[in-house]
């Protein structure tokens, strides 16, 4: 692992973001962007190459992963999250960066490449397929009834027990999710740890289920706002789609069916589950690479 340039913050809401930069600062800026159960230590193996192939990169904890992003007043959805990347981009020196995120944090990339799209050179999404339009929604179809019973862990997120499930015995409930949505990967402790970590704070445990509690809140208008930027066209940024084959969140499917129906390209890994950066981290920093050097 390439050793961090410097550990920086930032303020916003009342909340302390952090973030873990690397590299040249003068370079063309990579923005990494994690999400649901995991932190930025999950891109750790994918920085060295991107840093040995002259790009900077900023690695931030969403709201709500630490403890000085966690606040009960505060908000914990993406809308809110991806306007505090909008904030950390501009740490950068404003020039146009590549966008990447997994997972939640792909969410948040697409609301940026939607809302933002000067900002960014390119957009890569992990384990979550782009979203734009109604082209697709025909053939998406036959997926979601498999789609469903993958999403059957949002119902545990609504609950207000969700937080003391998930620290209960050291995380075990966090462990099986990642062993069940990356079903072929021997993670390792030293893997687990940061994560661990979050999830037995029941504190972050309240902040960074409450994402998922906000998809169900029609009547705030931070959700309407998600919902109508997520539906929107697609944005007009080159855009890299990246799965695992045996990812078992978020169906190969469902991925293939969207990506193409916004003409990005799509690219589904073999022998790797949802957390293909962490699995499969040299396979997805040559892609990330490929896709960075032709925009």
């Amino acid at each position: 692992m390439t050793s961090e340039r410097t550990e920086t913050t930032r303020s916003r809401d009342g909340l302390t973001l952090t973030a873990r930069r690397f590299g040249d600062p003068d370079a063309t800026p990579v923005v990494l962007l994690h999400g649901f159960p995991d932190t930025p230590h999950g891109w750790d193996e994918v920085v060295p190459p991107l840093v040995a192939a002259g790009y900077q990169v900023l690695a931030p904890w969403l709201r709500g992963y630490t403890l000085g992003g966690y606040d009960r007043g505060a908000r914990y959805d993406i809308p809110a999250a991806a306007e505090d990347i909008a904030i950390w981009h501009r740490c950068l020196g404003g020039a146009p960066a590549h966008l990447v995120g997994h997972d939640w944090g792909a969410f948040a990339a697409i609301h940026l490449a939607k809302t933002r799209t000067a900002q960014w050179r390119s957009l890569s999404l992990l384990a979550v397929p782009p979203f734009g339009g109604t082209a697709g929604a025909l053939s998406t179809l036959p997926y979601l009834p498999k789609q469903a019973v993958m999403s059957s862990y949002i119902g545990l997120t609504q609950s207000g027990l969700s937080p003391r499930l998930l620290a209960r015995s050291d995380a075990a409930l966090v462990r099986a999710l990642w062993s069940r949505w990356s079903p072929g990967w021997a993670f390792t402790e030293t893997q687990f740890a940061p994560v661990r970590a979050v999830f037995t704070d029941r504190r972050l445990g309240w902040a960074t289920t409450r994402y998922y509690r906000a998809l169900f809140r029609a009547h705030r208008p931070e959700t309407r706002d998600f919902y109508r930027v997520l539906t929107a066209p697609p944005a007009a940024l080159p855009t890299l789609a990246l799965a695992g084959a045996d990812d078992g969140c978020v169906h190969p499917g469902l991925q293939r069916a969207l990506s193409d129906s916004v003409g990005a390209e799509s690219v589904l890994i073999p022998r790797c589950g949802h957390f293909l950066q962490a699995e499969r981290p040299g396979t997805v920093a040559e892609y990330l690479l490929t896709h960075f050097r032709k925009n």
